[in-house]
C-alpha cells in the first residue's frame, strides 16, 4: 500500500501541541518527505519550550507507524534558542583542527551528554570505522575489516552510518529492503555471515540526503536503537567523514570500545585524520589505531610497486601520536573491483594476499578488544 504525504498530515492533524492546538496547525513542522513507505519530518520549537514537546515527538512518531503501509518513521525535534534578550551567545567559531565539541564545558551541574550512553543489548563492543576526509577508502575497509574479524570466529555486525553516501548496499550487492519485526523494528540483512544495516537500504541509490542535523542525529540513533541485532561480539560502524554530528551522536549514545581512523600517506589526508583522532579523544574514546589505505599502488599486471600519494605517513603519525599502527593496505584493482561488484575481497579471494593483510588488521583490532571487553 502506499502512502501519501496527505495521510501522513491528516495523521498529525489529530496530534495536540502543548499549546492546545494540532500539529499541523503548530507552525512547526518541516517539509513532510515521503517514499516508499519511509518517513521523514522534523519538529521545530524553541529551546525553552523542547521538554515539552518530546512527548508531541513520540506521540507523533507512533501515530506515523500506525499508518497502513510505513515501514520507516524518522522524526527529529529540533530545539533552536531564538534571538533576541537573554538568548544564549553566539557560539565560538573553532579553530582549525579543533572539533566543536571541545568548544566549551556544560554549565556546572548540567548532566554530561555522555551520560545518554546504553549498551545496545547482545552487543559486547561496538567500533567506530572513522575518517577525516572522504574518499581514502573507508567503507571498503570497514567491510573487509568486518569479514577479518568474521574469519576469527567472531559474530560480527556492519552499520552503515554514513547517511550523506552509504556506500555499503554497492559494496555488498544488497538490494532488498529490510523487514521489520513484530515489534516494528528492522532486521538487519544478512550477506557473507554479517548481519548488516544500511540508510542506504531505506533510501534509493541516487537520492540526495539533505538532512540538518537533528535528523542526521535520528537516524542514526534509530539504526542503532531500532534494529534486532542480536547477539554479536563486534558491530563494526562505518562512520561519515568528518567529525560533525553523527560521529558526536554515536559517541553519545552508545560506550564505543575503540575507534580506527583510515588515511592515506599523504599531509593533506593526514591532517584530517589528525582531527579525527583529536575527535575520539575529546569524547574519550579508544583509538585502535590507523590504518595507511592506498598506501602504494601495485600494477597487476607486472608487480611493480609505484608510492602515488608517498608511503609510511600514516605510520610516521599513529608513532608521532603515539597510537598503534594497524597496517597498510595497497591500491590493487582487485580491492576495487570486488569492491563496485559487491564481492569483498577478503569474501571472494579469501586465501589472496590482501585479504590476508584485512585479517591481520583485524586480529591487531581484536586483540585489543579482548582487554577493553574483559575490563568492562
Amino acid at each position: 500500500m502506499s502512502v501519501t504525504q496527505q495521510q501522513v498530515l491528516d495523521c498529525l492533524a489529530k496530534v495536540m501541541s502543548p499549546r492546545g492546538v494540532a500539529l499541523t496547525n503548530a507552525n512547526v513542522l518541516s517539509a513532510v518527505s515521503v517514499s516508499d513507505g519511509k518517513v521523514f519530518f522534523s519538529i521545530n520549537v524553541d529551546a525553552t519550550e523542547a521538554r515539552a514537546w518530546e512527548s508531541v515527538r513520540a506521540q507523533a512518531e507512533a501515530s506515523v507507524r500506525a499508518i497502513p503501509g510505513v515501514t520507516t518513521a524518522m522524526i527529529a525535534l529540533t530545539a533552536e534558542r531564538k534571538a533576541g534578550p537573554g538568548a544564549a551567545p553566539a557560539p565560538h567559531r573553532h579553530a582549525p583542527g579543533v572539533p566543536p565539541v571541545s568548544s566549551h564545558r556544560p554549565p556546572q551541574g548540567a548532566p554530561s551528554p555522555m551520560a545518554r550512553q546504553a549498551e545496545i543489548p547482545g552487543v559486547a563492543a561496538v567500533i567506530a570505522v572513522a575518517s577525516g576526509k572522504g574518499g581514502v577508502g573507508k567503507s571498503t575497509t570497514a567491510l573487509n575489516l568486518a569479514l577479518g574479524l568474521r574469519d576469527l570466529g567472531l559474530r560480527v555486525g556492519l552499520l552503515d552510518a554514513d547517511i550523506y553516501g552509504p556506500s555499503v548496499p554497492r559494496l555488498t550487492g544488497i538490494r532488498e529492503k529490510p523487514q521489520l519485526n513484530d515489534q516494528k523494528k528492522m532486521i538487519p540483512l544478512q550477506r557473507f555471515g554479517l548481519a548488516i544495516m544500511s540508510i542506504g537500504f531505506l533510501v534509493e541509490e541516487d537520492t540526495a540526503m539533505i538532512w540538518r542535523g537533528p535528523m542526521v542525529m535520528s537516524a542514526i540513533t534509530q539504526m542503532l536503537r531500532d534494529v534486532v541485532w542480536g547477539t554479536l561480539d563486534v558491530l563494526v560502524v562505518d562512520m561519515p567523514p568528518g567529525t560533525g554530528d553523527a560521529q558526536l551522536t554515536l559517541a553519545q549514545n552508545v560506550p564505543l570500545k575503540g575507534a580506527i581512523i583510515i588515511s592515506t600517506p599523504q599531509d593533506l589526508s593526514l591532517i584530517d585524520a589528525r582531527r579525527g583522532l583529536a575527535m575520539f579523544k575529546k569524547v574519550n574514546v579508544p583509538v585502535l589505531g590507523i590504518v595507511e589505505n592506498m598506501s602504494y599502488f601495485q600494477c597487476p599486471h607486472c608487480g611493480t610497486r609505484s608510492d602515488i600519494f608517498g608511503h609510511g605517513g600514516a605510520r610516521h603519525e599513529a608513532e608521532r601520536l603515539a597510537v598503534p599502527f594497524l597496517g597498510e593496505i595497497p591500491l590493487h584493482m582487485s580491492i576495487r573491483v570486488t569492491s563496485d561488484s559487491g564481492t569483498p575481497v577478503v569474501e571472494s579471494d579469501p586465501d589472496g594476499p590482501h585479504a590476508q593483510i584485512y585479517r591481520a588488521i583485524g586480529a591487531k583490532v581484536w586483540d585489543q578488544l579482548k582487554g577493553v571487553i574483559a575490563a568492562a
